[in-house]
């Protein structure tokens, strides 16, 4: 692949205090071996972290001194503040999103980049996921997202329209948004429906070019008031401006109680057969 100077790109990633030494290194390495390397790779350590971690992370930036960017924060700011804090000191327009405990494939970026040099519009482009249980290997489900700018924007008035650690965006254009804007859980979905309102082309690749990892207990976990609260919140700004009607509003809170308020078994069930596809 022949690209030029204008379609080198930074990797974006946070860790911080639960993330585990092996999965940050995975991580890592799934990136720094793409077909197309990255010319930088921010990491923005979120705060105080364990020796472990601290070992890897400091691995990697003595090992590639001239890649890594290093950012050390005195205390835990969340995840879409330590984003939009690495995300200054990205050196280059394109970033690639990555999250700490997930698995690119190699090509990944590469068809990223082909996407982007193709179409000088694109500003926002993400991938299909799998996602799986202990080992790479063990693909339990995966998480398909709409391909086309029109699915996209129909598609966002419910539900983010992205899978997070897939995207591949321009910096200057998040950062006229504003970037991330201040949430605890739902900062990626807030951002997103932004973009897409404001008219921000965006596409997502047919192919899963991403392992994310889960467990059987990770839907347990996101049954939080937080996550309920901020969902509905967010989705009721939209409403107000007149981005989604009343039934799109409608589907979203029902959607969002339902999750927090009924069994986990069946939440599990509802989510594998509304929101995920077997493999």
């Amino acid at each position: 692949m022949n690209l030029n100077n204008n379609f080198d790109y930074s990797v974006l990633m946070s860790v911080y205090k639960n993330d585990k030494d092996i999965y940050i290194k995975n991580a890592i390495e799934s990136m720094i071996n793409q077909t197309v390397m990255p010319k930088q790779y921010v990491v923005v350590v979120d705060g105080p972290v364990g020796m472990e971690i601290e070992k890897t992370i400091t691995k990697y930036e003595q090992e590639y001194s001239d890649m890594f960017t290093i950012i050390r924060l005195k205390e835990n700011r969340g995840l879409g503040n330590a984003l939009n804090i690495g995300m200054k000191e990205c050196r280059y327009e394109l970033i690639a999103r990555m999250d700490a405990d997930d698995i690119s494939l190699p090509q990944r970026c590469e068809m990223q980049l082909e996407k982007f040099e193709s179409n000088p519009q694109l500003s926002i482009l993400g991938t299909q996921i799998k996602e799986f249980v202990g080992e790479p290997s063990n693909i339990v489900s995966q998480r398909k997202v709409p391909i086309t700018f029109k699915e996209i924007q129909k598609f966002a008035k419910r539900r983010s329209p992205f899978n997070h650690p897939t995207v591949m965006y321009k910096k200057s254009v998040i950062t006229r948004l504003g970037g991330y804007p201040s949430l605890c859980r739902k900062e990626d979905l807030a951002l997103f429906v932004l973009a897409v309102s404001n008219g921000v082309y965006s596409e997502n690749l047919k192919e899963s070019l991403l392992l994310y990892r889960t467990s059987y207990g990770n839907q347990k976990r996101r049954r939080t008031w937080i996550n309920c609260k901020e969902y509905i919140q967010v989705m009721y700004k939209y409403y107000k401006r007149r981005y989604i009607g009343l039934a799109d509003l409608l589907y979203v809170i029902l959607g969002q109680i339902s999750l927090f308020i009924l069994p986990t078994s069946l939440t599990n069930k509802l989510s594998k057969r509304y929101l995920r596809s077997d493999v």
